[in-house]
């Protein structure tokens, strides 16, 4: 029992409670402020609404809701430990004079090869890799189509009103001029049926790889794993149908087919900053860790696994992560020193020597 003079334990805020909230107010107010300064830019950037299309409005209203999400959402992740490590390091190294001068062409490189061309997953399977390849271009060419349209901040106008000649404009200012009856004309017209023949497809593998494999619907769950291709499966598909109804059926059923469009598109950007997506926006943050690693081997920082001696990772990676484990007060201290295969053998040795040992 306790002394009269002492207080029982606070029980009105759980540990921890006071930094999950502090967390939260500073992510609401990254959100906050990166969404003021997209409407800024939206303005400005239409030369005061003036190029801004009011029909595109929906759009541009998921987008603000789009950078609020992802700010706030990048801002809770940079807060834990372990992403909070990785992330300085990581920025670090990508900014890092000596290691421009050490090995300057390593971040064009590795931007390519790792965003770009996603190599690490052609080790994988190569068909998974084509179709991942195959929705990351599709997706790259309707964002950099879609999202200054939306914003006004490049337009296209005819002296005719009705073409077929046809300028570009970037915030007004003139940049190319085409006849839409060309080549180039039809590439700039029909940009996002391009994509949605390119995300289709790969989109259409993976949910067809959700339902057979085995191993992916085990641990699949509909609103993380499947939502996002069926998403993307109904933007591309509409929006085919929207060119097919204004070229074949005189724009019959067109603005059903606009509404239906448009929803699919402002759920799918409300969505990405809280579903699987956001790797999107992780998957930059993980060149400079990667720079990182790799400026560490040039320099034969190999840290060796103290059992076996086989090559773990470089020693400054290992470093990371065990100041990672004791910012999150974890006494794993020393199975960083292990391989993999050393663990499995200390941890059956512990098993059978403080469990099995019990029965016998």
């Amino acid at each position: 029992m306790p002394e009269p003079s002492e207080a029982p334990a606070a029980p009105h805020l759980p540990a921890g409670s006071g930094s999950r909230r502090s967390v939260s107010v500073r992510a609401t107010l990254a959100g906050t402020l990166v969404s003021l300064l997209l409407i800024a830019a939206i303005v400005l950037g239409s030369r005061l609404l003036r190029d801004f299309d009011s029909a595109l409005l929906p759009y541009a209203v998921a987008t603000v809701f789009l950078a609020f999400g992802v700010a706030y959402r990048y801002t809770v992740w940079v807060s834990a430990p372990g992403a909070r490590r990785l992330f300085r390091k990581g920025f670090g190294s990508f900014f890092s004079a000596e290691n421009f001068r050490r090995a300057p062409t390593a971040v064009p490189r590795m931007i390519a090869t790792y965003l770009g061309f996603q190599k690490f997953l052609g080790a994988r399977s190569r068909s998974r890799w084509i179709a991942h390849q195959l929705i990351f271009w599709g997706c790259v060419l309707a964002a950099l189509i879609t999202f200054p349209l939306t914003w006004g901040w490049f337009t296209f106008t005819s002296a005719t009103g009705s073409g077929p000649g046809y300028e570009m404009r970037i915030w007004g200012i003139k940049v190319l001029g085409f006849d839409s009856l060309d080549l180039l004309g039809w590439l700039m017209f029909h940009g996002l049926d391009v994509a949605a023949v390119l995300v289709i497809p790969g989109a259409s593998y993976f949910l067809w790889r959700r339902m057979k494999d085995r191993g992916a619907i085990t641990g699949q769950r509909f609103a993380y794993d499947l939502l996002p291709l069926i998403c993307l499966i109904v933007i591309s598909v509409t929006g085919l149908l929207l060119t097919f109804s204004s070229i074949f059926l005189h724009g019959g059923g067109y603005e059903f087919l606009a509404v239906l469009h448009m929803v699919s598109v402002v759920f799918t950007l409300i969505y990405i900053p809280f579903g699987k997506f956001f790797h999107i926006v992780q998957r930059p943050a993980a060149v400079g860790m990667q720079l990182f690693k790799y400026t560490a081997r040039q320099d034969e920082q190999v840290f060796a696994c103290k059992r076996c001696g086989e090559p773990i990772d470089t020693t400054p990676y290992v470093e990371n992560l065990r100041g990672t484990m004791r910012d999150l007060q974890l006494d794993f201290n020393a199975l960083v020193e292990y391989c993999p295969r050393c663990k499995r053998v200390l941890r059956g040795n512990a098993y059978l020597s403080h469990v099995k040992k019990g029965f016998k």
